[in-house]
């Protein structure tokens, strides 16, 4: 028999008051987060001492903490579902997110150890509550991708000619403004000096990071329409490069006026923030631009 651990709201107070989790089954759900932690706090440790605390991967955190947050605040929304566990879809999904753990887990393959938890909570969420309460769950689960560590081959793919295009267009912008910039590959010379443009700095996680900014403003603003969602979306993929560019650029700057050991102390963690500064700037625009030819919201939907 499935455990109910929401009870559905009055329909004649809901109106008056915000919707509360009522019947609050605390064991099951006690249960379930203490399984959930014991599985998954240590990949997570794991992560901290690993993939997070590189540059490349360091958005990882922010995305667990900002998906857990969507979740809490799912939290009424899917107490209001109509409770129609789906135990028969909901147990062979989680013993294939259990078994996707398991293989990652013996084979150390991070990537599946952390996918797994997506399936995991999608199928508690159909087995305790059905598809209600998994539709208003959903970007919750699917902004969880966003801290899924990409894998090393597809990285290193994408990277190079990524690194490539972004060092060829900055030096030649610095060179139109008359700085003394020459480029061999991806090591770019200004002056005296000479830098290397990393991964970090143009690489494809920064771009995937920038996704997930702008998946993340789409849901903030309750878009409705399809077609604006999509087109911002791909929109992000040039402005995420552009803003690559610019995080070059200062790089380059900084170092070419106040020397190399500016460009490397506290400066180069500014230009990380500079970039998201800049990518927002050019997605809030993309966004106006785009509101000139879509409604934020399809025909019927507030």
């Amino acid at each position: 028999m499935a455990v109910e651990l929401f009870s559905r709201p009055d329909p004649a107070t809901s109106a008056r008051a915000p919707l509360v989790p009522v019947g609050f089954d605390w064991p099951a759900f006690l249960l379930v987060a203490l399984g959930f932690g014991l599985l998954y706090i240590p990949t997570y440790l794991e992560l901290s001492r690993t993939i997070w605390a590189t540059d490349e991967q360091g958005h990882g955190p922010i995305i667990l903490a900002l998906s857990f947050w969507l979740l809490y605040s799912a939290r009424h929304s899917i107490a209001a579902a109509p409770c129609r566990p789906l135990p028969g879809i909901g147990w062979p999904l989680l013993v294939l997110g259990l078994l996707v753990f398991a293989f990652g887990s013996s084979q150390h393959i991070i990537m599946f150890q952390t996918g797994s938890q997506i399936l995991v909570l999608a199928s508690l969420l159909l087995i305790f509550r059905g598809v209600g309460a998994l539709k208003q769950a959903w970007f919750a689960l699917f902004f969880l991708i966003f801290m899924v560590p990409l894998p090393g081959a597809l990285v290193a793919a994408v990277t190079a000619p990524l690194k490539s295009a972004v060092s060829a267009l900055a030096s030649a912008v610095l060179y139109q403004l008359g700085y003394p910039v020459g480029r061999s590959g991806v090591v770019m010379t200004v002056g005296p000096y000479q830098l290397m443009v990393a991964d970090a700095c143009a690489g494809l996680n920064s771009m995937f990071t920038l996704e997930a900014l702008g998946m993340l403003y789409m849901n903030l603003m309750h878009y409705t329409n399809i077609r604006r969602n999509v087109a911002l979306a791909l929109l992000l993929i040039p402005i995420a490069f552009c803003a690559n560019i610019v995080r070059v650029m200062i790089l380059v700057l900084v170092t070419y006026h106040f020397g190399d050991a500016a460009g490397q102390g506290f400066v180069h963690g500014f230009a990380g923030m500079a970039l998201f500064m800049v990518a927002l700037m050019f997605m809030l625009v993309a966004d106006k631009f785009l509101g000139l030819f879509l409604p934020a919201h399809a025909e019927g939907k507030p």
